[in-house]
């Protein structure tokens, strides 16, 4: 738990609703007498605990059935930040509840993803530190209580309609419901079949437990939903223990009260859900189940990134029809292929924080976030040079000016403005690679590379004049031929007394090191790819990636996984974290140096 000064706290953090919401409940004291117990549990079990020191509760509450994506890494910032903002405890909260689709795997990717982004979940309690990573699954036993107590009270029932039935009963936004034929039993009669649901005496689809509400509610969600389905299926945390499981809408607002969250944050497509969340909890305070005050649910706008899904179903499909690699290619938009791709928390947490927080849907550029990454990268990545497309360059001179077989030290700055990160060393000879795309025959307006007669610089080297090229037997460029201009070269007395527009990178031929470089660029073509009904694979872009036979200039031999580099002229670049080795080099293209997409 963190406790913010007034100077960090007031020093430009953007302000949204969520901020005013809990700004309010703090100026109003709202939970202030609200105690905690040392872990989750039932209003007894906190009434016996003490005042709880953290001055808000929030909960980032993942189902474990897939890897997170850039829409969960938002709901983390949210979530733990506001926390930290203002005091406060953040629960990282696996929701298990569907027994059919969670797995440890995803489990574990969790809380990884979680701990790279930089969070904790926790806290000091009488002078011990507490986890607070829960499962949803800890709590079916209350939630079992819960649903008897509802039972009991008259508030809830079993239904052995079948699915068909309830569906054409439930109505629609211009019909009201209709009661069901079951409704009206004893509670007496409703606990029996319950139990006999538990027991494993009912097949999966023949009831369902639901809360009585009211079938004739303009809101559909308070037509007596269902809150206890019977399904056959070993779940990762109980095992067998279990044949029913309590359905989300109704798990979600008692994990809230019993992890004494205060302020439940959601997406959108929750708001709807919100009076049966505050109706369950009235129940179960009543019946002192629970404790006063109540969480409160508020909802944000989900994110909409352009050249970006985040379904989960259109990224499984992505895998299993081999458009990518995996959860972790680069290309997908879930944590861990940024990750790999070359982002880092910082970036999306800036990210984040820039886009803010709003409960009107719109859409966000990519290029927002890409911006984000630059700006982080820019004053930390070390620069080098690399040749993605390499040609020979020969300089026909070099032996007479310099003898035969003869290195020209060069030097150039790790970082441009941090000098004391020092120097990188490479030599300068005859033959060096440079890019193919440096070199034009007969060049357009505006080219100021190398073609016949032209002079440019070799950044940190010399000044050379173009004589030329060589071609192969299919009229393929092979070598460009340049003149060495004498006492050029950069860092000495009258180096810059010849005058020169355009500037090249280049390595020496003798020191390169090869290298793979993966040039990933946006998985789709369309802005909105699964948008309207179209089909989402149609939109994929061809050149998403594109591999690179490189070559590098020798201080990159020493790379480790996961370094991130600016390549002088190509932009940001990362050493992939599975296939990077000190034997094999493989670099992937995190974002360029600007945004090409926007022209």
């Amino acid at each position: 738990m963190s406790s913010p000064s007034d100077e960090n706290k007031d020093s430009a953090k953007p302000s949204h609703f969520l901020r005013q919401v809990i700004e309010n409940d703090l100026t109003q004291k709202t939970y202030a007498l609200r105690k905690w117990g040392g872990s989750p549990g039932n209003a007894k079990h906190h009434q016996q605990g003490q005042v709880d020191v953290a001055k808000i509760r929030t909960r980032f509450p993942p189902e474990p059935n897939g890897y997170l994506h850039i829409g969960h890494a938002k709901s983390i910032c949210i979530n733990f930040g506001l926390a930290r903002d203002y005091g406060g405890v953040c629960h990282l909260r696996l929701d298990d509840t569907n027994p059919e689709k969670e797995d440890t795997e995803y489990v574990n990717a969790i809380i990884d993803a979680v701990h790279w982004m930089g969070f904790e979940w926790k806290s000091n309690f009488n002078n011990q530190v507490i986890e607070h990573l829960y499962h949803a699954s800890d709590y079916f036993d209350f939630m079992y209580e819960a649903a008897e107590y509802l039972i009991e009270s008259g508030h809830a029932y079993v239904d052995e309609q079948s699915a068909d039935e309830m569906r054409i009963n439930r109505g629609d936004f211009s019909t009201p419901g209709k009661n069901s034929p079951f409704r009206n039993k004893t509670p007496a009669e409703h606990l029996a079949r319950f139990r006999e649901m538990r027991d494993g005496k009912l097949t999966e689809g023949s009831a369902v437990l639901r809360a009585k509400i009211d079938m004739g509610s303009p809101n559909i969600n308070l037509r007596d939903p269902a809150i206890y389905r019977i399904r056959f299926a070993t779940h990762h945390n109980t095992g067998n223990k279990w044949c029913i499981y309590p359905m989300y809408t109704f798990a979600h607002p008692i994990e809230d009260a019993l992890e004494q969250i205060t302020h439940s944050i959601c997406t959108l497509e929750f708001e709807d859900q919100r009076p049966f969340y505050d109706w369950l909890l009235q129940r179960l305070i009543e019946g002192k189940l629970l404790s006063a005050p109540a969480p409160r649910q508020y909802e944000f706008s989900r994110l909409n990134l352009t050249y970006v899904i985040t379904s989960k179903r259109k990224l499984a499909q992505l895998i299993t029809e081999k458009k990518v690699d995996g959860w972790d290619d680069p290309r997908m938009p879930t944590i861990v292929g940024l990750r790999r791709r070359g982002y880092t928390p910082q970036s999306l947490q800036l990210f984040s924080e820039r886009i803010g927080v709003t409960k009107s849907d719109s859409w966000i550029d990519y290029s927002t976030l890409e911006t984000c990454l630059r700006e982080d990268l820019d004053p930390k990545g070390a620069r080098a040079m690399v040749v993605l497309d390499p040609i020979k360059l020969v300089i026909s001179n070099w032996e007479t000016l310099h003898g035969v077989d003869a290195l020209d030290a060069c030097q150039a700055p790790i970082h441009p403005h941090i000098p004391e990160l020092g120097k990188r060393q490479f030599n300068f000879g005859k033959t060096l690679w440079i890019e193919r795309s440096d070199y034009e025959e007969t060049p357009q307006k505006g080219f100021f590379r190398l073609f016949p007669g032209n002079r440019v610089r070799l950044k940190y080297g010399h000044v050379i004049e173009c004589k030329g090229a060589t071609y192969d037997a299919k009229g393929q460029l092979k070598e460009v031929l340049a003149e060495l201009i004498p006492d050029t070269k950069s860092g000495t007395p009258g180096s810059d007394s010849v005058k020169v527009k355009g500037v090249i990178t280049w390595v020496s031929t003798h020191e390169a090191v090869a290298c793979e470089v993966r040039l990933y660029d946006r998985l789709f073509q369309d802005a909105q790819p699964d948008a309207g009904g179209k089909d989402f694979l149609s939109c994929l872009n061809p050149h998403s990636l594109q591999v690179a036979q490189a070559w590098m200039e020798p201080s990159l031999a020493k790379a480790e996984a996961g370094q991130h580099f600016q390549f002088e002229r190509h932009g940001y670049f990362v050493a992939d974290a599975h296939d990077h080795t000190s034997n094999k080099a493989v670099f992937n293209k995190a974002v360029g140096l600007k945004d090409s997409w926007g022209k």
